[in-house]
């Protein structure tokens, strides 16, 4: 399914709720018992029900089990004929809710709100079963991405239902989200969850999501932080946490909190490892001096790799490359780009280790590094070239500079510069 885009931050550490929970079938029965009534103050005129016979009743009530069941194959055998072939209207509208959470089930979700509004069109529900369906085919419709009607429907539940409950206003808040109408998202899920002491964990990460996209990200990062309180140990509330100070530009508090969390053991994944690393190359990278935040981003990154919960994976041998590039410590970044080689699809890494051999006039080993580099594809060819040409004029090989030269004179990112080298030299 398509959803309205959370703010993207570090991988793995964006927000993540769910569209809908599956919704589970109105298993009504038309017994005479007199019942409380949960919607008492309803506009809708209670109709008359028509289901007189004992078999349509048995067979409703036992193909609706099937539903609740899961089996498929029997609730439909048992329930379309009920559909087709029902003297009473009644059976007939359960039978196509049954059905609509058979097909909801599967997948297929415009079928299930066909067959559900075919069941509220029906007329002939008692309140309790047609609010309650109404209620239903809201989270079918945004299950189906179908936010503005579902808004609709369950304004419309609300209205003549006349019942109000918290999970109507998370769905609605939810809905609101998903058409990136913060403000209006914002309302609907303060409302739930003022209305309740026990929300599903979702509300609050979707209220979180509405503050951060509507530049309200103080309010974001004072939620998150509520939330994290109130779970310490919840891996979701932290990088949640994580995420939404890092989008109002907190950078200390947020990683302040996963160094914390990591001395707490809570720290458990690679993601969350990995995702410490990045923050500390991004924070160092806003501020003057960058090595301090890169040596610590190279040490979490050690620390993973030696305890077994980073895996030795080319991104991540990559990755404490840059880290230690960016502190400072070449040899430590020319060890971490080696071990990244064997495992790369492309140049990047031996060019990078490449150019720190060169940068120390080691020649020799700059140099077949760099020519693997290009064998395997980077996206700087020319500037790559052009590394090779030093190397080999370290090496006084004139004639393999020149010849390196001419390459890069091909690549229009770097062919002023090599004719201009390539004049120069007195190179034809």
């Amino acid at each position: 399914m398509k959803h309205a885009p959370l703010f993207k931050l570090l991988a793995g550490a964006a927000l993540a709720f769910s569209v809908a929970a599956a919704p589970t079938v109105a298993h009504a029965h038309a017994d005479k018992e007199k019942k409380e009534s949960l919607y008492p103050n309803a506009t809708r005129k209670e109709p008359k029900l028509d289901l007189t016979s004992a078999k349509d009743q048995k067979a409703l009530n036992e193909g609706l089990d099937a539903v609740n069941a899961g089996d498929a194959a029997k609730a439909s055998q048992i329930l379309q004929p009920i559909i087709d072939g029902s003297k009473s209207k009644y059976a007939q509208a359960l039978a196509l809710q049954g059905m609509a959470n058979v097909k909801y089930n599967a997948g297929d979700l415009k079928g299930a709100i066909d067959l559900l509004s075919k069941a509220l069109q029906n007329g002939v529900l008692p309140n309790d079963t047609y609010f309650q369906l109404e209620y239903e085919l809201a989270q079918f419709q945004l299950a189906d991405e179908q936010y503005q009607a579902a808004v609709d429907t369950i304004a419309k539940w609300r209205s003549e239902g006349k019942k109000d409950t918290a999970e109507s206003h998370a769905l609605e808040g939810n809905a609101y989200y998903r058409l990136q109408k913060y403000p209006e998202a914002i309302a609907a899920m303060k409302q739930a969850l003022s209305m309740t002491d026990k929300p599903q964990g979702s509300w609050n990460q979707i209220l979180m999501a509405s503050y951060a996209e509507s530049g309200q990200s103080d309010q974001a990062a004072q939620l998150a932080e509520q939330q994290l309180a109130a779970n310490p140990n919840d891996a979701t509330a932290l990088n949640n946490a994580v995420a939404v100070m890092m989008q109002a530009q907190k950078y200390p508090e947020a990683i302040a909190l996963m160094e914390k969390a990591k001395a707490q053991g809570a720290l458990k994944s690679d993601k969350d490892y990995i995702n410490l690393a990045k923050l500390y190359l991004v924070t160092g990278q806003t501020e003057t001096d960058p090595k301090p935040n890169a040596v610590k981003a190279a040490q979490t990154i050690d620390d993973g790799l030696a305890k077994g919960i980073i895996p030795a994976t080319y991104d991540n041998y990559k990755l404490l490359g840059d880290a230690n590039y960016m502190a400072g410590s070449e040899s430590k970044a020319i060890d971490a780009y080696k071990k990244a080689i064997p495992m790369a699809t492309d140049g990047e890494a031996s060019i990078r280790a490449g150019q720190l051999l060169l940068s120390q006039s080691k020649y020799s080993e700059a140099r077949p590094l760099i020519k693997q580099g290009i064998d395997k594809g980077v996206k700087h060819k020319g500037s790559a070239y052009m590394l090779l040409a030093e190397t080999e004029r370290g090496l006084k090989n004139k004639a393999g500079a020149i010849a390196a030269m001419k390459q890069a004179a091909q690549d229009p990112e770097t062919a002023a510069k090599a004719k201009d080298w390539l004049k120069k030299a007195g190179a034809k």
